[in-house]
C-alpha cells in the first residue's frame, strides 16, 4: 500500500516538481515526480498536468509516462491537450500517446486515430501502438491475462507496456523451450521484421525482455539497426529493465553516435544509468558536460548519474521525495 501524505507533504512535492524555487536540479525534480506517481491519486496526477508547462522536453515525456503508468482516467484530458499540440516536441506527443494507451480507454481510440497520418513518424506510429494495445486489452485473450494477473499471477515487472510479450511469455518464468536457441532465434526474427505489425514486433521485444538471457539481450540490441527511433528508444527502455551488463556495450555505443536520434540516446542514458556499472558513470559525466549534446542527452545523462549514484549507495528507494518507502518503478521510456 502506498503510505498516506499530509497536504504540506504533497505541496512540498509540487513545489519540487514544478521548480517554484528556480534552483531545484532536474534529477531532484524527477524523485518528487515518481513519488507523486506513487500515489495514484487525483490529487498527484493534477500536480503532475501541470508541469507541461516546463521547457524541458525530458521532465514532460518523464510527466507524461508516470500519468500512463498511473492508469488514472482523470489524466486523459491532459494527454489529449499535449497529443494535439503540434508545436510540442514529438518526444513529448509520442509519450503522451503511449500514456493513452497504457490507462487503455476505449474513448481514447477515436483522438489516437485523428494522429496515424500525423507529420510526425514517431507519433503516428506510437498511436498505431496505442490503439492495438487498447484493442488487445479488450480481446479475449487481453481479458484472460488481466484476471489471471488480478487474481493470483505476480508479474516480472510492474510496468504497464506499451504491447504485452508474445502469448506463452505473458507471465511466469519463460518455459524451457523458450529460452533455447531456437526460441530465442524465432523472437529475433519476428523482432526485426519490417512487414509484421508494429505492435506484433513489440510483442517479440517484451517477450525477449522476459527471456532476459544474455542471447536474447543479444537479439534485443539487433534491432538497434531499425530505422524507426520509435523502435530503438522501446530496445532502450527495455534494457533499462533488464539491467543486464551484458547490454552496456550496444547503449554506450548508441549514445556516443552523435548521428542517432536524440530520443534513443537519452533512453540509452537512463538505461546505463541504471546498470549503474563502474564503467558507465565516465561515459554518463563526459556527455553531460558536453555543452554541444542535445538538451535532452545532456539531461538524461544528469538524472542516469542520480540513478548511478542511488544503485551504488545503500538508499533504499529512489523517489525518496517524501523520505519514505514509496514503492516505485523504473524511470520512464
Amino acid at each position: 500500500m502506498v503510505a498516506a501524505i499530509s497536504l504540506d507533504e504533497l505541496k512540498n512535492l509540487e513545489s519540487c516538481l514544478l521548480n517554484t524555487s528556480q534552483d531545484a536540479p532536474l534529477h531532484t525534480r524527477f524523485r518528487a515526480l515518481f513519488t507523486l506517481k506513487a500515489l495514484k491519486n487525483d490529487d498527484a496526477v493534477a500536480i503532475i498536468s501541470k508541469g507541461f508547462k516546463d521547457p524541458s522536453a525530458l521532465l514532460k515525456h518523464e510527466l507524461a509516462y508516470c500519468l500512463g503508468q498511473m492508469k488514472n482516467t482523470s489524466a486523459l484530458p491532459t494527454l489529449e491537450v499535449v497529443l494535439k499540440d503540434t508545436s510540442e516536441d514529438p518526444m513529448v506527443r509520442h509519450e503522451a500517446a503511449e500514456a493513452m494507451g497504457a490507462i487503455s480507454a476505449s474513448s481514447s481510440v477515436p483522438i489516437l486515430k485523428q494522429f496515424l497520418s500525423d507529420p510526425e513518424r514517431t507519433v503516428r506510429e506510437t498511436c498505431e501502438i496505442a490503439i492495438a494495445k487498447i484493442e488487445w486489452d479488450n480481446s479475449e485473450e487481453g481479458q484472460r491475462h488481466h484476471q489471471l494477473s488480478n487474481e493470483s499471477t505476480r508479474p516480472l515487472y510492474t510496468s504497464i507496456d506499451p504491447a504485452p510479450a508474445s502469448s506463452g511469455l505473458l507471465e511466469g518464468t519463460p518455459k524451457p523451450e523458450d529460452v533455447s536457441g531456437d526460441g530465442v532465434s524465432a523472437l529475433q526474427k519476428e523482432l526485426v521484421d519490417k512487414s509484421l505489425p508494429l505492435f506484433q514486433r513489440y510483442r517479440a521485444m517484451f517477450a525477449l525482455r522476459n527471456i532476459g538471457t544474455p542471447a536474447a539481450v543479444d537479439a534485443l540490441a539487433s534491432g538497434f539497426s531499425d530505422d524507426s527511433a520509435l523502435f530503438k528508444h522501446e530496445i532502450a527502455f527495455v534494457f533499462g529493465q533488464l539491467l543486464s551488463s551484458h547490454s552496456v556495450p550496444p547503449l554506450l555505443d548508441v549514445l556516443r553516435n552523435t548521428t542517432e536520434s536524440d530520443m534513443v540516446r537519452h533512453e540509452a542514458a537512463e538505461a546505463l544509468g541504471g546498470i549503474a556499472t563502474p564503467e558507465v558513470l565516465p561515459h554518463l559525466q563526459e556527455w553531460m558536460a558536453k555543452e554541444d549534446a542535445p538538451r535532452v542527452v545532456r539531461e538524461s545523462c544528469q538524472v542516469a548519474i542520480d540513478m548511478w549514484e542511488h544503485e551504488n549507495s545503500d538508499e533504499f528507494q529512489y523517489a525518496d521525495g517524501l523520505g519514505s518507502t514509496i514503492p516505485i518503478a523504473q524511470v520512464g521510456a
